[in-house]
């Protein structure tokens, strides 16, 4: 079993191919974390001539950091309004064109009311933002995994589109 942030062959390949988006398009990217803890950046930061492109990150697990950093509005933080904040809000602190964010429930038990492997991810590129809810399965690890995985497909297909980022 691999570790939870664990680079995959698979998750390398979605990364390098975001990377050859990103530099063909001039384009940057930052990250907003919450349950995945730095594997989405991770990841990017592995990828081919990542500091031409990659921005940087925020580890916000705390909701407090979520509020007072990224400008999440207080309140619920599992949920798409908090992704989709994070993501804007982190694109903001870091002058990135697009900004990636994760949010939910890791587990092993549910919190404010959303079972376990409940993750809310959100895309941000300017005036436009797409979110998905997931509801991954397996142990904190493995929904770990699922998240980076899916935030790595999410802005690959977002990054390969031009120009239009839907909601």
């Amino acid at each position: 079993m691999s570790e939870p942030g664990a680079v995959t062959e698979e998750s390398l390949a979605l990364a390098e191919s975001i990377a050859q988006a990103m530099l063909k398009d001039h384009r940057t990217v930052a990250v907003a974390e919450s349950l995945t803890s730095g594997s989405l950046g991770c990841h990017l930061g592995a990828a081919a001539e990542s500091s031409q492109w990659f921005q940087g990150g925020v580890i916000a697990y705390a909701p407090e950091v979520k509020f007072s950093v990224l400008g999440v509005d207080p309140g619920p933080v599992v949920t798409a309004a908090c992704a989709r904040q994070m993501a804007i809000g982190v694109a903001r602190l870091m002058d990135a064109a697009i900004g990636v964010a994760l949010t939910g429930v890791g587990g092993p038990g549910a919190e404010e009311g959303k079972p376990a492997g409940t993750v809310f991810i959100a895309v941000s590129a300017g005036d436009d933002s797409r979110v998905e809810e997931h509801r991954f399965d397996g142990d904190p690890a493995a929904v770990v995994r699922a998240a980076t995985h899916r935030a790595l497909a999410m802005l690959l297909e977002s990054s390969v589109r031009t120009g239009s980022y839907p909601h």
